[in-house]
């Protein structure tokens, strides 16, 4: 894309800490051809990828549930019911997602396949998030799961029947935007 319809005035560093935080102020070329100051904070967290295991046979979902701050703090209970995801980490979408996968559901995947790519909050994030799908069964339990304790995780893993998942959205007790996309894409083109 062309890059005749942004000039970047000002980048300031507001936060370096989680991650990073930044102010834009640029000016931007309007459809008309006119041009208009704006500014605009960006939280630069890196890309990420997410997975939703499923078992053909059984009709089943793999999810996980762990608690998350944010969601707390805007008036959830804070526990989330999700697909299992994390950061890319410098690797590529499909090595950190089958490294993901174990840490937090326990199960090992060979193959996975993606299905979409999607930003999950443009307005401020510029995550690029990476959505997968694999089959697992029993032979595919490897350990427990659980997450890694020293970065904070603590991670319930949840098999689940395709139609009680999809309940779910419907009762707000999946109100993660990755997992609800995942588990709609699942109930059109694989279960």
């Amino acid at each position: 894309m062309p890059d005749d319809h942004i000039r970047i005035h000002q980048v300031e560093t507001l936060s370096d800490d989680w991650f990073l935080l930044k102010k834009t102020t640029f000016d931007y070329r309007r459809r008309d051809g006119s041009w208009q100051r704006q500014t605009r904070e960006t939280y630069d967290r890196g890309n990420g990828a997410t997975i939703l295991l499923y078992n053909r046979a059984r009709r089943t979902v793999l999810l996980v549930r762990q608690f998350r701050f944010p969601t707390y703090g805007n008036g959830h209970d804070g526990f989330l019911i999700e697909t299992a995801a994390g950061l890319l980490d410098r690797a590529s979408p499909e090595e950190r997602i089958k490294a993901e996968v174990e840490e937090e559901t326990g199960y090992r995947v060979g193959e996975v396949r993606k299905v979409f790519e999607a930003f999950m909050s443009p307005g401020s994030v510029t995550e690029r998030l990476y959505f997968f799908v694999a089959e697992y069964d029993a032979a595919s339990r490897a350990s427990e799961g659980g997450g890694i304790a020293e970065e904070g995780e603590d991670i319930e893993v949840l098999e689940l029947p395709l139609e009680r998942a999809l309940q779910m959205i419907a009762s707000g007790e999946i109100a993660d935007g990755k997992t609800i996309m995942l588990l709609q894409y699942a109930a059109l083109h694989l279960l």
